[in-house]
């Protein structure tokens, strides 16, 4: 009979053990909803596991250049993360200095210059490292930067590739202008009034070969096809790209600057 009741109570709570003794502690078998939850945090902690082993392959591996965390460096090619590490620079004057001198420029402090629209700050002339002619126009720190940037990743390589020999010079009209758009009266300013802006007129290969803008952009030989490479190369890392393809405000030159607009034309 006794056992008989044993097993009546067995069948009624089978989370009891079977074990005798006062050590022997009951066990209840889990619910579905607690092994959901178990089979759940096995599988995220094995989603992080398996994260953090993929970013440190990456972070090993991956070109620097495409990684954002990674610093910035006018020795590395352009990149996927280039273009917002060079607007994160240009939001930072000392990071943005940092990383010309760097990168071999040096450079001379523009003081601020309080002249309404017109007004310039954050403002260097570089002096050594780049090849601007005339030399040491009045730039944004950002506005160096991403110039020297293209100036070595873009026009320099194209220029090998395409006449096998480097750039002697790189001819421009200038940067700063206290003036609106195309000079007209009610319209918004041009990022030539605050020096954020540059116009290159042609280049100068180191044979004294002369490339303009004006006489063979439109060209189908090799001085056409390197003057549209460069014009390329520029939109992935300035605001907007503007060339003879825009208007015929632009005929003669590329207009490279730091604006918020992606124009690439």
């Amino acid at each position: 009979m006794r056992g008989g009741l044993a097993r009546l109570d067995e069948e009624a709570h089978p989370w009891r053990t079977a074990c005798a003794g006062p050590r022997c502690l009951p066990v209840k078998p889990a619910s579905p909803e607690t092994l959901a939850l178990a089979g759940l945090g096995a599988a995220l902690l094995d989603f992080a596991l398996m994260a953090i082993i993929v970013f440190a392959g990456v972070d090993r591996y991956a070109p620097p250049q495409d990684l954002p965390w990674k610093p910035f460096s006018l020795e590395q090619p352009i990149g996927m993360a280039t273009a917002r590490k060079l607007a994160s620079l240009a939001d930072d004057p000392a990071a943005c200095r940092a990383a010309l001198t760097d990168g071999g420029l040096t450079f001379s402090e523009v003081p601020l210059r309080e002249q309404g629209f017109c007004s310039t700050r954050d403002g260097v002339r570089i002096t050594g490292g780049a090849s601007l002619s005339p030399p040491g126009p009045l730039m944004t720190c950002g506005l160096a930067l991403t110039y020297a940037l293209w100036e070595r990743q873009v026009a320099a390589p194209a220029a090998q590739i395409a006449f096998g020999q480097p750039l002697g010079r790189v001819d421009h009209y200038g940067t700063y202008a206290c003036r609106t758009v195309y000079g007209r009266e009610g319209a918004r300013p041009s990022n030539h009034a605050t020096a954020n802006a540059v116009d290159i007129a042609g280049f100068r290969l180191v044979d004294g070969r002369r490339l303009t803008i004006a006489s063979d952009f439109r060209d189908e030989n090799a001085e056409g096809r390197f003057l549209r490479a460069v014009r390329d190369g520029a939109c992935k890392l300035f605001g907007s790209t503007l060339s003879p393809d825009y208007n015929a405000a632009h005929a003669d030159h590329l207009h490279l600057d730091r604006s918020r607009y992606r124009i690439c034309r």
